[in-house]
């Protein structure tokens, strides 16, 4: 019983230096900071980074891949599946009054639209 006791004054005490006070301000700055070197040394003793695939994006690449011609698939290709690139797509060819794409069928360039 007297341990719990200990442990809660020591954890009200630590979250009053956090909260009321800057005491521990200064070594939770250094310790970010020793955090981060480390993670900058892992990268470059690695020299890999962590890239985040969007699987929904990826999912719907696959499924316009097997859809596509050996045209428009090389057209698929050249274009850029960033945020961007794709907006840029939608806003020229899958509007109501779009013109039509030079490779891409209606229907595929219809797929395309509604799944990017």
């Amino acid at each position: 019983m007297k341990g719990w006791i200990i442990l809660a004054l020591l954890c009200g005490a630590l979250y009053y230096l956090y909260t009321e006070t800057d005491k521990l301000d200064a070594p939770i700055a250094k310790t970010e900071e020793v955090i981060k070197k480390v993670e900058n040394k892992l990268d470059s003793m690695t020299g890999t980074n962590i890239i985040k695939i969007d699987q929904k994006l990826a999912k719907a690449r696959k499924d316009i891949l097997e859809r596509l011609s050996a045209p428009e698939l090389e057209e698929f290709n050249k274009l850029p599946l960033t945020p961007d690139a794709i907006a840029d797509f939608k806003e020229t060819y899958c509007g109501a009054k779009s013109p039509e794409h030079p490779v891409f069928s209606r229907d595929n360039r219809l797929y395309i639209c509604d799944n990017l």
